[in-house]
């Protein structure tokens, strides 16, 4: 892991400026990583406490299969538009403050449930729940990227992405322990506790790095860096040097958005989000009702996708750091392997309701964890735009993908009703009936969700190529 940030080096500064401290600065950069993947597992760690209080809540709050996948389904109603809002603020604004916003919403966003909410509070705060956690990845990785040079980003960006696939991990068994010992509405409160913590934290420890494109910066330690990158020529002529990514001028950034580029990484992002929706909102029940297994069961294998998951993102980080080093660019070494993720998830989704029993759970559990490298996307595509517009394109994706994660559960729960599924009263045991009624639905959710992952990870193994699209927009839609 040290290999991948500058060599420590004495560097004469500028007239009127202070010479660089690099052991001091490369030190940082890996704490505030560190506190970004903490970031991001309470982000996700919000979205899987649903899933595992369902079988709880919904007796008691008297709500349905279909109600209870709309709820879920408005985590993301303002998703989308707070992500690209949040974008262009931060091409503005500090993005530590940005970050240090959406947790202080988050924790508060939590201690309603706790305090007695019905369905229409859980309603309300998932919305804003959901608003303020748009932006996490691409702020996230907007401000790891502002701490590391660009061929030394790869791996960083997805140990920040592999805090995603923690929350749940950390999150399930905590929380399911949680719900047993006290009950469902403390499983919020602990959120919104662990919340408050990490936001003192950000506050004292987090600052912008020498290559952010906004905020408080050091143009002397992002000049000095440059020129002690290792300069490699890109792969092709047409195609914007990897290392001088964060040097490109400011372009007309719709130009960037409508690309065939963009919209790979959109397609390829969303089905992502499309499995994301349908782990956080129906998986914990699932297992439950059609596999048959206990709440603490649960709650212990829901966190093998999300295991597996970080596995996948720090293999694919770790390779993709080694491929730029050895000169490749952002297409080979983080889009393709993406690519090869989704389809892998794609074929496994389709073959999960042709087998049953440990073989059908160990299928689903990789199908969830190879379609969880989302981050990858997001990364991939802030190589096509200078420093200043990175976070505009990484939270627009973010955005606009996450109507996969709008879809699915609602879409598995009506698929549910269809196959004539019903929700217990409270007090009532499931009947056998009911559980089959589970399975055809969501087994139907299946086929499309996989059909969907092969179509994104092809369209991003062909078409998610940054570094040409830069070349584009540098050579056609500079602004003026």
């Amino acid at each position: 892991m040290a290999s991948t940030v500058a060599p420590e080096v004495s560097v004469s500064p500028e007239p009127g400026e202070k010479r660089i401290d690099f052991h001091r600065m490369n030190r940082k950069a890996w704490i505030i990583t560190a506190l970004l993947v903490l970031f991001q597992i309470v982000a996700f760690a919000d979205k899987a406490v649903l899933g595992l209080v369902a079988s709880k809540a919904m007796p008691d709050l008297g709500i349905s299969a279909v109600q209870f996948g709309f709820i879920g389904s408005a985590f993301f109603f303002l998703y989308a538009v707070v992500s690209v809002v949040t974008g262009f603020l931060a091409a503005r604004f500090s993005v530590k403050w940005i970050i240090l916003t959406m947790g202080v919403v988050w924790a508060v966003m939590q201690f309603p449930m706790l305090l007695g909410g019905g369905a229409a509070v859980l309603l309300v705060t998932r919305i804003v729940l959901g608003g303020a956690e748009g932006p996490a990845t691409a702020m996230s990785l907007t401000a790891a990227h502002s701490w590391f040079e660009p061929r030394r980003r790869a791996l960083p960006s997805n140990l920040v992405a592999a805090g995603s696939t923690l929350g749940p991990v950390i999150a399930a068994p905590a929380l399911a322990w949680v719900i047993v010992a006290w009950g469902w509405r403390w499983a919020f409160g602990v959120l919104g506790i662990v919340g408050l913590v990490w936001v003192v934290a950000w506050l004292l420890i987090a600052g912008d790095g020498p290559f952010a494109g906004h905020g408080k910066q050091n143009p002397a330690a992002a000049r000095t860096a440059a020129r002690t990158a290792d300069r490699k020529p890109a792969d092709v002529a047409d195609e914007v040097a990897t290392n001088d990514v964060d040097e490109q001028k400011p372009v007309v950034v719709w130009r960037a958005l409508l690309s065939m580029t963009f919209f790979a990484a959109v397609i390829g992002g969303a089905s992502n989000f499309w499995v994301q929706g349908f782990v956080t909102t129906w998986l914990p029940q699932y297992l439950g009702t059609v596999v048959g297994l206990s709440l603490p069961q649960v709650g212990t294998v829901t966190t093998f996708p999300w295991i597996l998951g970080a596995a996948v993102l720090l293999l694919l980080g770790f390779l993709g750091h080694r491929l730029m080093k050895r000169g490749h660019n952002a297409h080979r070494a983080i889009a393709v392997p993406f690519g090869i993720a989704a389809l892998v998830a794609g074929v496994c989704f389709i073959l999960v309701q042709a087998t049953s029993g440990v073989l059908a759970v160990a299928l689903l559990c990789l199908a969830a964890g190879c379609s969880l490298a989302y981050p990858m996307t997001a990364s991939a595509i802030a190589y096509a735009v200078g420093a200043k517009q990175r976070p505009i394109l990484m939270a627009t994706l973010g955005g606009v993908a996450s109507i996969g994660a709008i879809v699915s559960p609602t879409l598995v729960g009506w698929l549910m009703a269809r196959a004539g599924y019903v929700s217990p009263a409270a007090g009532s045991e499931l009947t056998t009936e009911m559980a089959t009624n589970m399975a055809i639905g969501v087994h139907q959710a299946f086929t499309i969700t996989g059909i969907i992952l092969l179509v994104g990870g092809l369209l991003c193994i062909l078409f998610l190529r940054p570094e040409s699209l830069g070349r584009k927009l540098q050579s056609k839609y500079v602004k003026h």
